[in-house]
């Protein structure tokens, strides 16, 4: 019984974490872009949109946009027409960054007349730049703020353009084995229509890859659904570990009849930029691994939701990510936080774009990298230098 006479000692209570009162100023999009370009490559290394969203305390976040960067670039620089016809710069111009929420939404809300793909692909750059902003204003990484990382080292695969011959394939397939890689990603390129052809490539890089590495094959939308699953039944004896884009992305009926009768992983959604297409693509599409691009699908905050939708579908998630070190890095942190994650893309192009632009790039050792958890924000730093030489101005 407690002695009525004598006062209870009080229990201090935890004072909670000061948040600072912050708003955006500025909010910027920078076009970067080799000097020369090959538009007939499928290759995203070759040019890329970065955003940097400044606060009034100075701190500046950094995102990444996988689109037509011009196009983009556009959706945040436009002048506010009316309403719901804004550029993402007004929208958020004196605003809380660390209302990301709020933000995403009043992104979305802003611009609804011309809303569409590379809208949605714009928003996803501003909104990676805010969760970076964010955690750096905090001093926790992206990934703790998500939720937290469910691991400290991811699987990576490494992702490259299908070379134009089997001899190429085959090297490349035993360079990045011997480095390391457990997974290797072959896509684009010469696959076509030609089962031959496609069956020497993979067959080739089978034997260079050994039994023990994970081969896993991007058709990039280029099959109808009957040569397709022909393409699955060839690949089946392989040992391919998944079949990605095998047919164009609103080609539902076509992945339900792979997903129905192939015993391949069917994956799919790096093209896509809606919340609606990715359940079609589940319930419909019948897909067994969903991969949102980041800097397309509507950024970490559209990430997050597109991770539980696949949770409760019982759908893997691993995220495309071929551009620079900031969507990479943007990448790790998801891949860690979401339940079903743990692998990544990792881009083995050699462009200055993957290789230079960021600086402390996360760090790969043995086909795994290291989620950069000592680290506020993202946990990169943009190389200055590399940036005024490769910007467009």
């Amino acid at each position: 019984m407690p002695n009525p006479s004598r006062p209870t000692p009080s229990i201090p209570s935890a004072a909670p974490p000061r948040v600072p009162d912050l708003t955006i100023t500025d909010v910027r999009a920078v076009f970067c872009r080799l000097d020369q370009v090959d538009a007939e490559r499928c290759d995203g290394t070759q040019d890329t949109l970065l955003i940097f969203v400044t606060a009034s305390d100075g701190t500046v976040g950094v995102g990444e946009v996988d689109s037509a960067p011009l196009v983009a670039k556009a959706v945040v620089e436009a002048e506010p027409s009316h309403l719901i016809a804004r550029g993402l710069r007004s929208i958020l111009l004196g605003r809380n960054p660390l209302d990301i929420d709020v933000c995403w939404h009043a992104m979305v809300d802003g611009s609804r007349y011309f809303a569409g793909g590379a809208t949605m692909h714009a928003i996803s750059g501003v909104d990676i730049a805010l969760w970076d902003l964010a955690g750096q204003v905090l001093g926790v990484p992206v990934a703790r703020l998500l939720g937290g990382a469910r691991s400290s080292w991811l699987d990576a695969y490494a992702s490259l353009v299908m070379p134009d011959t089997a001899a190429l394939a085959a090297r490349e397939a035993a360079r990045y084995a011997e480095r390391g890689y457990r997974r290797i990603k072959f896509g684009w390129g010469p696959i076509g229509q030609d089962l031959a052809f496609n069956e020497s490539l993979v067959r080739e890089i089978r034997r260079a890859a050994g039994d023990d590495v994970t081969i896993m094959i991007d058709a990039g939308q280029v099959w109808d659904t009957k040569t397709a699953l022909r393409m699955a039944s060839m690949l089946e004896s392989y040992d391919v570990g998944w079949l990605e884009e095998p047919v164009a992305p609103d080609n539902l009926t076509g992945y339900r009849a792979l997903a129905d009768r192939s015993s391949l992983v069917i994956a799919g959604g790096e093209a896509e930029s809606d919340y609606g297409a990715f359940e079609r693509l589940i319930d419909e599409g019948g897909v067994d691994l969903i991969q949102p691009d980041l800097a397309r699908c509507g950024g970490l905050t559209q990430g997050r939701r597109l991770a539980w939708l696949a949770h409760t579908r019982h759908r893997r998630v691993v995220p495309h990510a071929f551009k620079s070190g900031v969507l990479v890095a943007a990448s790790t942190h998801f891949a860690a936080a979401i339940p079903g994650g743990g692998l990544i893309e990792h881009t083995v192009s050699t462009s200055p774009i993957a290789r230079d632009l960021v600086r402390r790039e996360i760090e790969f050792v043995d086909g795994r990298v290291r989620v950069p958890l000592d680290r506020p924000g993202l946990g990169i730093e943009i190389d200055q230098a590399v940036l005024e030489r490769l910007r467009v101005r």
